[in-house]
């Protein structure tokens, strides 16, 4: 295995899940706020599941989101 070269994978991986989550959170809660379900105060529980098949792992990260 090459040390450099998968460590530039992950990395090139999670600026993509990176990018991609803040995309998608700041989509669904300006969404909720439009249609009323938030006030734009709250602080959200956040979860997160890697998981990669071919080498069963499976990790959760819990974390708030602060909207105030």
């Amino acid at each position: 295995m090459d040390h450099d070269t998968f460590n530039m994978g992950i990395r090139k991986y999670l600026k993509v899940v990176g990018v991609t989550s803040q995309r998608e959170i700041e989509r669904a809660v300006s969404e909720a706020i439009e249609a009323g379900k938030l006030k734009g105060n709250e602080t959200l529980q956040a979860r997160v599941v890697l998981t990669i098949e071919g080498i069963g792992l499976e990790h959760e990260i819990k974390g708030e989101i602060a909207l105030e």
